[in-house]
């Protein structure tokens, strides 16, 4: 019985060939060859995502930003509409939906100095290092542009007439320190968070760390951003993300806000809200690897061949 089984096995009988079945075949058309609209939607394809995701982040975080803020003047609204906390659950709101409409297509990024530690130590690709950084920073431009162009007036009335624009408006879409802030402190207040934020999201992503369901990452990543604003958002207004900050800026050049906005405290724009998130961001990564995952940090080229592999361009 066990040999007349294997010579079965062995020879299986042929299937008729498909070009005998010529109804068949019909259902079988052989593929088309993409048209030119196809490969650059297909190119460009995850960069958009890294926009949409960055321009509904920034919609949701200064918009919440210019509520709260305008809504104190009596000429803008009858009462307050929000507080400080409203303003960290609207940047942490944002941020999840941002990961929600990206994370599948992109990874969900959302930041530049997420991309960059992904490349250094996640096996992410270089040549789309900056394609996604460029989307990033047009994404948070373009959500600016959208929330001034509806906060206008209300800007306006605030400011005490049409066209005035001083830095108590700037500040609801890029990020400024409190006076008393030395700068050494602000770019450790910047470096920290990024920090954090970014060993949250390997730690969320180690599937050897009880890492969630990847549909879940964006509830994380709200859970991460609203602990953050509320325990260090004061001081430096939070940026985290260089996008984040040099998105809205630009916003803010085009609309007339003048020279200080790159003047102000010796360059604050580079070094708080942009050099110091992409450090923290690389120390953060480097220190879960170091200290927490599971794979040796020496054998450096297998691990970013492992964790691209399991995880693939996702943070």
């Amino acid at each position: 019985m066990e040999s007349q089984t294997s010579s079965y096995i062995s020879k299986p009988s042929s299937p008729p060939a498909t070009a005998d079945l010529p109804v068949l075949n019909s259902y079988f058309p052989p593929p088309k060859p993409k048209s030119a609209i196809s490969r650059v939607r297909q190119a460009i394809r995850e960069p958009m995502a890294e926009f949409f995701g960055v321009a509904i982040f920034i919609i949701l975080g200064t918009g919440v930003d210019c509520q709260v803020v305008l809504s104190t003047n009596k000429g803008v609204a009858s009462s307050p509409k929000g507080d400080f906390f409203s303003v960290n659950f609207g940047w942490a709101i944002g941020l999840a939906m941002g990961a929600w409409i990206s994370g599948g297509i992109s990874g969900g990024h959302l930041n530049p100095a997420v991309t960059l530690a992904m490349a250094t130590w996640r096996g992410f690709s270089w040549r789309k290092v900056p394609a996604y950084i460029f989307a990033q920073v047009m994404g948070g431009l373009v959500g600016a542009a959208l929330i001034y162009g509806n906060y206008r007036h209300a800007i306006d009335i605030f400011e005490g007439g049409h066209g005035i624009r001083t830095q108590a408006t700037a500040g609801l879409f890029a990020t400024y320190a409190l006076d008393y802030m030395t700068a050494a402190g602000c770019f450790f207040a910047e470096f920290l968070g990024t920090a954090i934020l970014v060993f949250m999201v390997v730690a969320a992503t180690d599937k050897k760390n009880n890492a969630p369901p990847s549909g879940l990452l964006p509830l994380t990543l709200f859970l991460t951003l609203l602990g953050l604003g509320t325990a260090l958002g004061m001081q430096t207004s939070y940026a985290f993300n260089p996008a984040r900050d040099f998105g809205p800026r630009l916003l803010l050049t085009f609309a007339g806000y003048g020279k200080q906005l790159y003047t102000y405290r010796n360059q604050y724009w580079l070094w708080c809200p942009i050099i110091a998130p992409f450090l923290g961001a690389q120390a953060a990564v480097g220190l879960y690897d170091l200290f927490l995952n599971e794979q040796d940090p020496c054998c450096r080229d297998e691990n970013t061949k492992n964790h691209a592999t399991e995880n693939g361009s996702q943070v």
